[in-house]
């Protein structure tokens, strides 16, 4: 679905991703982790097009994305941080987003429904608390039907409710849809029950990338806390 080789992007002098060469498929729930400044923003940018590949190649479905967007249409995105415009309401961020895909006819309405949505549409954007932006986000991720999810921090600022039903909606969407889920989050709980690979980078590089089952059994630790953990003790013991 997505290949990504040789991905290299500096800023200035500084370079952020040094040869990145991954491989994503339908049906996965990747975990992108990494400390901070190990480039995971910076990577999620070049996928979505806002960063220039400086040299590398992406593709999605086989096609080069470079200098075309329309390969974005089958991508939902949540940022870590959503930048709406601040007097606009709930409501006519909805309406604009459906006027942009007016090639859309049927909608993914179950976390607009579950977040209750609707019962922000009079509230305007800058008003909001981070918990309701999320939401606000999340149901706009989900909408189109994405191929797709890319969610950076996604349970950031949500209530443990809320980040339940989120979490639901991403295993249903990866195991009864099939679709791929790409996520990154430093509360590493949260993805338990979501992650089948974990790809970590370090310093703009892929330290590693193993399934789940793979760093289970490398480990024998069953949360991705201590997986992670106890794997990187023993890469520095040996190192």
């Amino acid at each position: 679905m997505i290949t990504i080789n040789q991905l290299h992007k500096t800023f200035g002098r500084q370079e952020v991703l040094k040869g990145i060469d991954l491989y994503f498929s339908a049906g996965e729930g990747l975990a992108l982790i990494g400390p901070n400044g190990s480039g995971k923003t910076t990577l999620i940018k070049c996928l979505l097009g806002l960063n220039t590949v400086q040299p590398g190649l992406i593709q999605f479905n086989g096609e080069d994305i470079y200098q075309q967007s329309a390969y974005r249409k089958n991508i939902g995105y949540m940022p870590q941080i959503s930048r709406f415009p601040e007097q606009m309401r709930v409501k006519e961020l909805f309406a604009l987003m459906k006027s942009i895909r007016a090639e859309e006819s049927t909608y993914d309405l179950e976390l607009f429904e579950a977040f209750e949505i609707e019962a922000l549409y009079q509230k305007k954007m800058g008003l909001l608390s981070g918990g309701m932006r999320q939401k606000v986000s999340a149901a706009l991720a989900f909408l189109f039907h994405p191929d797709v999810l890319i969610l950076d921090e996604p349970t950031a600022g949500l209530d443990p409710v809320s980040n339940e039903i989120l979490k639901e909606k991403l295993r249903k969407t990866i195991h009864n849809e099939n679709k791929l889920v790409l996520i990154t989050s430093h509360v590493l709980n949260d993805l338990d029950d979501i992650a089948s690979r974990l790809v970590y980078l370090m310093e703009g590089r892929v330290l590693f990338d193993k399934q789940l089952t793979e760093l289970q059994a490398e480990t024998s630790e069953n949360r991705l806390n201590a997986m992670i953990a106890t794997f990187l003790r023993k890469q520095t013991s040996h190192g």
